[in-house]
């Protein structure tokens, strides 16, 4: 493929192969998905990311329909349950990527080009929770259970979210203690879920329960769908430091009766289809990450051109250049990192191979986040610490580096992928 230039001419505010590099990785189709993806960010979400954030909430129903329409909601799912996988993405894929049926490029094109909208509390609200609370079902659901949701999840008529984390546990997930005991033609469930993404305006809940005894620890794990309006079920907002228009959740589960045929695949098989499917959730994380360092990056050099100090631009002075080029540094790595992670996907190496890289890349990208949004602050200065003006994309997502940082778990946890891992010579021990 010809080196393109496309989007911003702002050195690295675009990926090198959209500013003259080549790249092994991309072809015709690709570009035209990220030019079909970025009108769509540009017309419906772009403009309207800061109200959303001030108001704290989003107009999720209708633009669930203006993507879905646009080809942008159902893009990264089967046909047959409406998806609409754009042109020349289609491809057997493997693990926790056998749900999202796309060339994983394709997926890292749609993450990267959501995220210019500079509000990760808009997407966690809009599409993240469907993203991470349908695949395990896809993956390992009953074909009952994947009629009943896969559809209107896929289509956007219906959201779905995935309820992990607890009060008590954190990122602890094999300490999960939310019961659910079966009783006859039911499981009846009982405990909290905290931090749920997407929560207050879930349709179904795709919860990790205790099915065996404490004593089990991962052993005892299953995941159980359950359908807003059981009784039983409260939820209430939780109010938080960044992603304002997520619609983050407390859910408590009071004897809620489940339908024994909402099981997940297999009773005691729920922590490693949790494992597997945080896999691509790190993936889609650090796409964003990586999509708002770039951000910092180019809004820092806007406004380093323009403002002027001692006499001569900001971008000017040695120190200032010195901050671009460490932010650059770390663009370069980890959009390298993601492409080679995207690559070995695409070859058809197993999920539980690549976990622990894949939780070390998004490690790197929270750190760049970080230094990205603190560098750009400081170049802004004030307009980086009012919200509204020249600073304000800065300024949300330097609110939203530590949610980031900590969503889908410490990298620990990915030796839980396999019950028992067989010696492996090319794998460090540690």
């Amino acid at each position: 493929m010809e080196p393109l230039r496309f989007g911003s001419d702002v050195p690295f505010a675009e990926p090198g192969h959209l500013q003259g590099q080549r790249s092994p990785f991309y072809n015709e189709h690709h570009q035209r998905w990220r030019e079909r993806c970025r009108d769509f960010v540009e017309r419906e979400l772009a403009p309207f990311a800061e109200s959303w954030d001030e108001a704290g909430d989003i107009p999720v129903e209708e633009l669930r329909v203006k993507a879905y329409a646009a080809g942008i909601y159902g893009a990264t799912w089967p046909r047959e349950f409406g998806g609409t996988p754009p042109e020349g993405s289609e491809g057997p894929w493997h693990g926790s990527w056998e749900a999202v049926k796309v060339d994983p490029f394709f997926d890292l094109i749609l993450w990267d080009e959501l995220a210019r909208c500079g509000s990760g509390g808009l997407l966690a609200g809009l599409i993240v929770p469907t993203n991470i609370g349908l695949p395990p079902v896809l993956v390992y659901g009953s074909e009952a259970l994947k009629e009943r949701l896969a559809r209107p999840c896929i289509t956007g008529e219906k959201a779905c979210c995935l309820c992990v984390t607890e009060p008590g546990g954190g990122s602890d997930v094999a300490a999960v203690s939310t019961t659910a005991v079966r009783e006859g033609d039911f499981y009846v469930v009982n405990g909290a879920k905290k931090w749920i993404t997407g929560g207050m305006k879930a349709d179904f809940f795709t919860v990790l329960v205790r099915t065996g005894a404490a004593s089990e620890g991962r052993g005892g794990a299953s995941m159980l769908v359950i359908e807003r309006g059981t009784p039983g079920i409260t939820t209430r907002r939780m109010q938080t430091q960044g992603w304002w228009a997520s619609n983050t959740t407390y859910i408590e589960f009071d004897n809620v009766r489940v339908p024994a045929g909402n099981l997940v695949g297999q009773e005691g098989q729920g922590f490693k289809y949790t494992m597997i499917n945080f896999n691509h959730e790190r993936f889609v994380l650090t796409v964003q990450m990586l999509r708002f360092a770039r951000i910092c990056v180019e809004d820092s050099i806007a406004f380093a051109r323009r403002r002027k100090t001692f006499g001569k631009r900001l971008i000017d002075h040695q120190v200032i250049r010195h901050k671009v080029a460490e932010m650059a540094r770390g663009l370069e790595g980890t959009q390298r990192s993601l492409e080679n992670y995207a690559y070995q996907v695409k070859c058809g190496v197993p999920d539980a191979d690549l976990g622990g890289y894949m939780a070390l890349v998004k490690v790197g990208g929270s750190k760049l986040m970080e230094l990205c949004a603190r560098e750009a602050s400081q170049i802004l200065g004030g307009q980086s610490f009012t919200r509204g003006g020249a600073g304000s994309r800065v300024e949300r997502i330097y609110r939203e580096v530590r949610v980031m940082a900590i969503g889908s778990g410490p990298p620990a946890s990915r030796r839980h992928v396999r019950a028992n891992p067989a010696p492996n010579p090319r794998r460090p021990s540690f």
